[in-house]
């Protein structure tokens, strides 16, 4: 136990010298590794966060894109950087699950991070074919649960959100339906939209569009507050207060990253969180930017290990795993 608290300090031991040579932080450019391709809504949200935190910084903050497993190469890449504030992970609600879904990591989620605050929470909702039986949200419930797995249910790969809200529909209606993988949401909308597929559950900043043309049939958010712009009643009061889940974003450094720097960063969220652009663009991805006390390293802290221990039984019942 000694040798591993040893080891496991060294890091913060190597910045600290370094850190005292360069003078105040940040003295040069800040790099966000976000483990998903460009264009989609993590790399947009975390690319608005990077230009607000560059501004109250006085220092660039890059966005550079680690696609991969899930997400794993890129959070095991910044788990595996220098612990100096200058390389930052940006990963959302997949991160919490990789502990569970990927039986031997790298890294471990809770121990080789320090989370430095919360960005963001979009609600996923729970859509089908134009054509779907179900005029409202108990009915197609009654559908997934009489059907099973006789309905396709879309998702874009193991431990991304949609796939995850899934899992949690799925297990909120004690059956399992028929995966089918896409390569991300817009070609699962297209063959929804078509008919193709039967049952999806994604970002509203995905589904909107489609939603508010009648494109495809929407049922439900997953949160407990109504989404302004989308005319859905919220799985908490339609009684199924357990199929609640958001899309959350958040922000890491490698564990021993001095905690005067972990503050700085924090910081410099909570004040990009503040901007009115980013506020703007935020309600057009239809996501909410979190509010101070989330955007914290303690609450992200607590909150992370929450989220782990609440997806390890919903994963281990449905016995999907990545590896």
């Amino acid at each position: 136990m000694y040798r591993r608290s040893l080891l496991a300090a060294v890091p913060a031991l190597l910045a600290a010298p370094a850190l005292r040579a360069q003078g105040a932080f940040p003295s040069r450019s800040i790099t966000i590794t976000v483990p998903f391709a460009a264009g989609g809504p993590t790399d947009i949200i975390n690319r608005l966060v990077a230009e607000g935190m560059s501004r109250d910084l006085g220092q660039p903050v890059v966005v550079e894109n680690v696609t991969g497993a899930g997400g794993t190469i890129a959070a095991a890449r910044v788990a595996q950087a220098r612990p100096d504030g200058y390389t930052l992970l940006a990963h959302h609600v997949g991160h919490a699950s990789t502990a569970t879904l990927y039986r031997r990591l790298p890294y471990s989620v809770t121990d080789s991070f320090a989370p430095l605050g919360l960005v963001s929470d979009a609600a996923m909702t729970l859509v089908a074919r134009p054509d779907f039986p179900a005029a409202d949200f108990a009915g197609f419930m009654a559908e997934i649960r009489r059907q099973g797995d006789k309905l396709n249910m879309a998702h874009s790969g193991l431990g991304g959100a949609n796939h995850l809200c899934g899992m949690l529909l799925q297990h909120a209606a004690g059956t399992a339906m028929t995966g089918v993988v896409f390569r991300g949401s817009a070609p699962a909308i297209t063959d929804l939209m078509g008919s193709r597929i039967d049952v999806f559950c994604d970002q509203a900043t995905n589904t909107a569009p489609f939603l508010r043309d009648n494109r495809i049939k929407g049922y439900a958010v997953t949160l407990p507050q109504r989404v302004p712009g989308l005319e859905l009643p919220t799985t908490t009061e339609l009684g199924e207060p357990s199929l609640v889940m958001s899309t959350w974003h958040g922000l890491y450094a490698p564990r021993g990253t001095p905690e005067e720097v972990q503050a700085r960063l924090s910081a410099a969220i909570r004040a990009a969180l503040k901007e009115d652009r980013l506020r703007q663009r935020f309600a057009e991805l239809v996501t909410t930017p979190a509010t101070d006390d989330r955007a914290t390293p303690a609450f992200h802290t607590r909150f992370l290990a929450e989220e782990v221990a609440r997806w390890r039984p919903i994963i281990e019942a449905a016995g999907q795993y990545a590896d």
